[in-house]
Parts: C-alpha cells; structure tokens; sequence
C-alpha cells in the first residue's frame, strides 16, 4: 500500500504525522544517550561506590531506544518538521525518566520515591535546578556527578533544539539567529544544522573545560580552602548550561570569593548567544558583542539590576563595600541567567530586591543560549511592537516595520513571539493556581509570594524559589501532585511552551 501526500492508504485516513519515524528518531537519540551513564558508572568505581545503578539505567535505556529505533524501520521515508515537536518533546520527557533511574536504583533515601526521582530527573535535563534533596553532602560521588552532568547533557541538547525545531515554529533558534547575525559569515556558519551544532558545541565543552581548568587553579594555588578537584567539575558542569545544582545545600556560599566572581563571569558568558560568542571567541571578533542588540540589552538589565539590588543592599545594612557589590550581581546574574547559584540566602533580603529577582525570573538572557524564560530579544520585539502601535494610533496610515539588528522581522514572526509571550504568561497564572489550591488541600504552609516564586522558577528554569523552597532550601516539602505540576512547568518551559502544546491539539494527529 502506498500513502499520498496527504497521508491517506486506499481511502482510510491515516495520523497527520510519520508516528514509526518520530519514534524511531527519538529511540536513536535515547540509545545515544543512554551512554552517558558510563561516565558515573566510572566515577563510582573510583570512588567505590555501587556501579549498578548507573549501569542498569543504561541498559535499561538503551534497550528502549534501540526498540524504538527498530520500530522506525516502518517508516515509509524521512521525517520532516512535523514530527520534530514530537520527537523534541517525547525526547525531554524520556530523558527526564532515564535521569531519574540511577536515583530509583541507588539507596539514597531522599530520591528512593518515583516522584522526587523524577522531579530530580527533569530538573537536570531542563536545567532548571529545582532540587527536592535536602542534604547534597549526604548522597555518594558518583550519584552527585550524575545530577550536574544530566544538567550539562541537557545543555548541549537545547543548542540542537534551538537549531533545528524552534525556528519551524516561529519563536526561536536559527531564524533567530539569522535576525540577530545578518550577513554571510551566518549563512557560512549555518550551512547545515548539523555542521552549526557541532562548532557550537565544541564553543561549549571548550568554554566547559577552561572554567574548570580555572576553579582547578584557584584549588592549586590555595586561593579558595573550601575548592576541591570534584567541586571544581561539578560547578562547571552545572554554569554553562546554566542549570544550578550543587553538590552542597548552601550553594556557594562557603567558597571564597574569586571563586565567585570566576562562576559568575562564566554565567554572564553563558547567558550570551552562541552563535554570537562563536563569532565574538573563535573568529576573534569581539565587537559583534558590542553591535548586538540582544547583547545591548542583556548587559544594561544586569548592570541595572545589580544596581537596584546593591542599593537596598546597602540601605538596609546587609552588606557593605566589595562583599555587597559581588552579592548583588552574583544573584542578579543567578536569577536573570536562570541559573539558581546562590552565595547568600536572599530570602531575607528587602522586598524591593525580592521584586526584582523576581522580575529577573520573567526576563531571561538570550535567544541561543542554554538559559530558559522569555528571552532577553522576545522583550525587546514586544517592545517595538508597543511603540508601533502607540505611533500608528497617533498616525493610522504610518509603515513602520519592525527592526532587528537593522534587518525587518517578518509580521509572521512577531505575531508568533505575540502568542509565545501570552501563552508563557498563561502557563505560569495557572502552574501557580495550581500550587496555590494544591498546597490548600494539602496543608501545605505557602505563601501567595512563595506560590508565584515556585511557578515562575520552574516554568522559566530557574531553579529555587522563595520561603522553604528558597536557594539554601528544598522542594521537597510540596505534595506530590504539586511536583508533578511543577515537572509539566520546568518540560514545557524547556520546550518554550508551544512545541507540546502543539501535541495536544487535534489538527496536529488527524490529517
């Protein structure tokens, strides 16, 4: 039997989509993956750990991706863009599920229930940093190493989403890209997606491998008592794909300062456009970064933000002179970056500083960047949008099309970031409805504050909230219905939202 082009055999409708080759895609990338766990497994043995876990996690996974990788034999040809979403989707959920085995196997009581394990599991691949672990130091070497590794495989992973799936649907990726870097060294450095990802790719493992060269030189050189070799490649592990787990439950608050400052630089770093940074190190032309504007923008809202924050720093006696300075843009880059490190508890800080980490949490860094949240150029196009119509209702007959970086952003375009922003907005009132009535049958003790913290962390993969959930403590206290919410919100905030929603209309299953 042969399928037409609108996917019907011999008069039967068929589904709109290549279901076998969706899951046959989807069945490589895990089979890939599952060889991940080899690298814990190895640290368990050095540390004599139990290997098991990690082991069983990846013949388990890999037994599943390799059966759906021969169910993608029946598929009549290659996918297209189509069953991308799936395959995205279904891939970030499996993911979270293979992280969460190793916890399942292991005996550490805080993981030992399906839930935490897989509230840990998305986490780490969503590289959001949202943790139910109370106590970090308790669990062994290896099982630490996995949860910052499932964060920097997860980082590498959203370079490939933001290249190949995103820009089908309008609100981001290559087409960002595109807007953000006209010219013909673009077209040249994305030629093929494939070629595009790997040069992004070594950017990031290289940029990986110098942070943690750098602790390790702080750890040499006596600079830092409290540095060691493991904290060293943990830390680094979770900044560049700005994800925020740490092998310790206060953060890095008990390291010295350079080594603070060296993270936060790094954080900064990572927040910033790949293909920009590509441009700016390994073409050594660093005055890209200086044309951008996303790149404009993004260093102007974390100098004001540290600004505002330092101020009610100082006002209210909390800190003073360098400690106050590093505190307040440490934390204002954590939020903004949507990584979660913290140096201090910030809970207790002035409602004015709260608001504003917050806010931070909405903002985002920038498009082509491991970081989660709105993003920093989505901002910048509503805001053009805004004052086109503001002057258009002054001027009904004005053409004023929208510009990027001096090129016209198509209407298709802006109509896109549009949704993205309302359905984002959306996502996040009823996640926080959702914990709001949760924790009242629940008896869970949270505030409307600390509700709207849980929502807006999770959904913008940021990672610690406010109350007991907050950057020395743990979500651990929430129901697990609540935990489960808040894995839909750190999935499809990963996901930028509509690339599962997508999943759930009907249009997208029947032709």
């Amino acid at each position: 039997m042969r399928r037409d082009a609108a996917g019907r055999v011999a008069g039967r409708t068929w589904l709109a989509i290549d279901l076998p080759g969706a899951l046959g895609l989807t069945g490589t990338m895990l089979a890939y993956l599952s060889l991940s766990s080899l690298v814990p497994a190895a640290v368990a043995v050095g540390y004599r750990e139990p290997v098991w876990p990690f082991l069983a996690a990846g013949g388990l996974t890999g037994a599943v991706g390799l059966g759906l990788h021969r169910l993608g034999r029946r598929s009549p040809g290659p996918i297209g863009f189509r069953e991308g979403y799936l395959v995205v989707s279904l891939t970030w959920l499996l993911a979270a599920m293979y992280a969460a085995l190793p916890y399942l196997f292991s005996d550490d009581p805080q993981l030992s229930r399906p839930v935490d394990a897989l509230f840990e599991g998305m986490s780490g691949f969503s590289t959001t940093g949202a943790s139910v672990v109370v106590s970090p130091e308790s669990m062994d070497r290896s099982l630490l190493l996995w949860r910052q590794l499932s964060q920097w495989l997860g980082g590498m992973g959203i370079i490939v989403l933001a290249l190949a799936v995103l820009p089908r649907l309008r609100i981001g990726g290559r087409q960002m890209f595109e807007s953000e870097l006209p010219g013909p060294e673009v077209n040249q450095l994305a030629e093929r997606i494939r070629d595009t990802a790997r040069r992004l790719w070594l950017l990031y493992i290289g940029l990986t491998l110098v942070l943690i060269g750098l602790l390790l030189l702080i750890w040499l050189t006596g600079l830092d008592d409290a540095m060691s070799p493991f904290d060293a490649v943990s830390y680094a592990l979770s900044t560049m794909p700005l994800g925020g787990f740490a092998p310790d439950a206060h953060s890095l608050e008990g390291f010295a300062a350079i080594s603070q400052w060296v993270i936060a630089a790094f954080m900064v770093l990572a927040g910033l456009n790949f293909a920009l940074l590509y441009r700016a190190i390994v073409r050594r032309r660093p005055g890209v970064l200086r044309r951008d504007e996303e790149a404009r923008l993004y260093a102007v809202l974390l100098v004001a933000g540290t600004l505002v924050v330092l101020a009610e720093l100082l006002r209210a006696d909390l800190a003073s002179g360098e400690a106050a300075v590093r505190q307040a843009f440490f934390q204002t880059t954590s939020l903004m970056t949507g990584t979660g490190f913290a140096i201090t508890n910030y809970v207790s800080w002035p409602t004015l500083s709260i608001m504003a980490m917050i806010g931070l949490m909405f903002v985002g860094a920038s498009a082509g960047s491991p970081t989660g949240s709105v993003k920093i150029v989505r901002h910048l196009l509503v805001g053009r949008m805004l004052r086109r119509e503001l002057r258009q209702t002054i001027h009904p007959e004005l053409v004023m099309p929208i510009r990027l970086n001096g090129q016209v952003v198509d209407e298709r375009t802006l109509r896109a970031v549009l949704a993205f922003v309302l359905l984002y907005v959306g996502a996040f009132v009823v996640g926080a409805a959702a914990l709001a009535i949760d924790a009242r049958f629940s008896n869970v003790d949270i505030g409307v504050t600390e509700t709207i913290a849980a929502s807006a962390g999770t959904l913008g993969n940021v990672g610690p909230g406010l109350g007991f959930a907050g950057p020395m403590g743990s979500y651990a206290p929430f129901s697990d219905v609540s935990k489960l919410v808040m894995v839909g919100l750190m999935w499809i905030g990963r996901l930028e939202v509509l690339p599962v929603l997508v999943l759930l209309t009907r249009g997208y299953w029947r032709v």
